[in-house]
């Protein structure tokens, strides 16, 4: 079966945030952080706030990739993907929260928020077009499905 750039496009988004949410796991992973004694609760509470941020951030946009997913193999009609399928609402990182974190959870964290920007304007391009700009014949099956489907 061809994908669609569409399709190619969600299935590389989906891979990308498999990986940063098992990367955001390791990063902020608080059980091993009882034997650093030299951190104090400030940089504890940035590492929580910021990791709860990142985690919400990398879920929700998995959850938009898996109905993207679950539409291109026919799982959803269009009508249902747009209706249930929306973006979930972001929390921008702290400034201030940023500063006290390592480099390396910093990174993470722009990553996945150039992730949920790239995520948030296919669906603000899809709700504009109605989802409109996708494949004709995945359109005419969900509009068959859709009729079946209410008798």
């Amino acid at each position: 079966m061809e994908r669609t750039i569409q399709e190619q496009v969600v299935e590389d988004l989906y891979t990308e945030a498999l990986a940063l949410a098992d990367e955001a796991r390791a990063v902020f992973d608080l059980r091993d952080d009882t034997g650093r004694g030299d951190v104090n609760d400030r940089v504890r509470m940035a590492v929580s706030i910021e990791g709860l941020r990142t985690t919400t951030r990398v879920m929700h946009a998995l959850a938009w990739l898996l109905n993207q997913r679950a539409y291109y193999a026919g799982e959803l009609t269009r009508l249902q993907m747009l209706r249930h399928g929306k973006l979930g609402e972001e929390r921008p990182s702290d400034p201030e929260n940023m500063e006290l974190l390592e480099p390396g959870a910093r990174g993470l964290i722009r990553d996945t928020e150039r992730l949920y920007a790239r995520i948030r304007r296919l669906d603000e391009e899809q709700r504009q077009t109605g989802g409109e700009a996708n494949d004709p014949v995945r359109d005419m099956q969900g509009r068959i499905s859709e009729a079946f489907a209410l008798r």
